[in-house]
């Protein structure tokens, strides 16, 4: 027998070894078992790829390990009756003949509601969305074929986070969570909840994008929405989103109306960092600065004399806050925040806000080329964030290459439009469709804007803005600060940033 056969025999005969020792083994039940146990989390096996005779991964054994602890959340509201009329019954009078004689409506009407949750402890803490039990008189949970009463321990309206407490008399599964950030678009993600009514509905699907900003509250900048296709609709607000390896990674909270699979979670990092607060306090206390902000783009960067976009840019400082204190000022363009870069909005709101409202911060900006220091002493962030007249002035101009027209601002506009005297500017009166500023959202849409500074410098008349204007070299981008109003409010002020031809 040559050496090469001698080793071909060697190896078959170890494989079988290793064989045999496996089905011995498992004949004997000396395996080790995976499977979780209470009260410990619930711990399943991973999706690992592909089975055999099957172009997917299967998920019924993650579904089945994590079902245990989705629970059925349903409120029910005691709400007062409006005055109107029936719309069916003005257009088309009494819909049963023996109603001839109105009836009398009750004063108050009770209005049910619901959603999804998860159970996050043994102790039974359940996650669920803030706008499921908004305003709710009554909450409970359905859980293990029970209708169990339920505590709303405490609410965070800016995330669409609440926490509440069930108790079932012994300890719970529970769902780990997981690690948002390590989300990428592609991966697999499962949705489990009771889209409407219909308990314990199982959806599968990818991870669509991340960051998302939706707009639909009243603090939108806390927005930082998973995207995914994985089936979500009525009734699965609250309920978790896993990934692969049996973690919440997300709360399902929104769908789009105009759009097949297109949801949105709040990514359970946004959940890890309020739930002591949530728990302890019923509420969360954040840090705030008092500024308004956006991320520094290649055009912004251009036009501030950066070679690379880096840290935000600060649009508005509000008066009297923390960052008015502390000598920031619009058009300041923060680069770091305790040492640490300040890559965009997102993480500079995040990082203030965890800092609480007795913390403070040291900022880095740069201003007009400059670095500078400061520190701010922070504020708790709030839940929902006589006239000097000019000299009169009907002229009306406009420079070509902008395509907008402009006039300063009269005695009369300020009086029509509600607009301070404290505030000095050019008053845009059209904005043509070709116009650079017309991309950037200055348009004729019934606002009112007022160019107060370019370049960084007040301009106060036509000939202060034409001048600035007129310097500013081929190539370069202007600096236009435009404060907005509307019906006598001043809405959010913001920059753009037109090339100069």
């Amino acid at each position: 027998m040559s050496s090469r056969q001698r080793q071909v025999v060697s190896f078959a005969m170890i494989l079988g070894a290793v064989a045999f020792g496996m089905v011995l083994a498992g004949g004997l039940d000396l395996t080790v078992s995976t499977s979780a146990q209470a009260p410990g989390p619930i711990v399943p096996e991973p999706v690992t790829g592909h089975q055999a005779g099957m172009a997917l991964p299967s998920f019924a054994d993650l579904a089945e390990a994590i079902e245990p602890a989705v629970a059925s959340v349903q409120t029910s509201t005691i709400r007062e009756r409006k005055e109107g009329v029936d719309p069916f019954r003005f257009f088309f009078g009494p819909q049963d003949r023996r109603e001839e004689e109105p009836r009398q409506e009750p004063e108050r009407f009770r209005s049910e509601g619901g959603g999804s949750g998860f159970v996050i402890s043994a102790d039974g803490l359940v996650v669920t969305n803030y706008h499921v039990v908004e305003d709710a008189d009554a909450v409970t949970v359905r859980l293990e074929g029970r209708e169990l009463v339920a505590k709303v321990v405490g609410t965070d309206p800016p995330t669409d986070l609440a926490l509440l407490r069930i108790d079932v008399g012994h300890d719970l599964p529970y769902l780990a969570l997981g690690d948002s950030d390590a989300l990428r678009p592609g991966d697999w993600v499962m949705a489990i909840g009771d889209p409407l009514g219909l308990a314990k509905t199982v959806t599968v699907g990818v991870v669509s994008a991340k960051g998302r900003q939706i707009n639909i509250s009243d603090e939108a900048s806390f927005e930082n929405f998973i995207q995914t296709d994985a089936a979500i609709n009525f009734g699965n607000s609250g309920g978790p989103l896993i990934n692969t390896s049996g973690e919440v990674v997300g709360i399902n909270s929104a769908i789009n109306w105009g759009a097949e699979n297109i949801g949105f979670a709040v990514p359970v990092n946004t959940l890890k960092q309020i739930l002591p607060q949530l728990r302890d306090q019923g509420r969360v206390s954040r840090g705030y600065l008092g500024i308004l902000i956006q991320d520094v783009d290649y055009d912004i960067a251009q036009a501030f004399g950066l070679e690379e976009p880096e840290g935000v840019l600060v649009n508005q400082v509000l008066t009297g806050q923390p960052a008015d204190a502390a000598g920031v000022r619009h058009g300041d363009i923060i680069l770091e925040v305790d040492g640490r870069t300040v890559g965009n909005t997102r993480f500079l709101i995040d990082y203030v806000s965890a800092k609480g409202p007795e913390g403070s911060v040291d900022l880095q900006v740069l201003r007009d080329g400059e670095r500078v220091g400061m520190t701010v002493e922070l504020a708790e962030r709030p839940s929902q964030v006589g006239e000097a007249e000019t000299e009169p002035a009907d002229e009306e101009a406009g420079i070509e290459w902008l395509g907008i027209r402009y006039q300063n601002l009269t005695p009369e506009t300020r009086r029509s439009h509600g607009i301070p005297g404290s505030v000095q500017g050019v008053w845009i009166i059209s904005v043509d469709p070709t116009s650079p500023l017309w991309d950037e959202g200055i348009r004729n849409d019934g606002l009112l804007y007022v160019v107060t500074e370019v370049n960084g410098r007040q301009v106060s008349s036509i000939d202060e803005l034409e001048s600035v204007v007129r310097e500013a070299p081929s190539g370069s981008r202007l600096r236009l600060y435009v404060r907005r109003f509307h019906q006598g409010e001043e809405l959010a002020p913001t920059f753009v940033f037109p090339r100069v031809p």
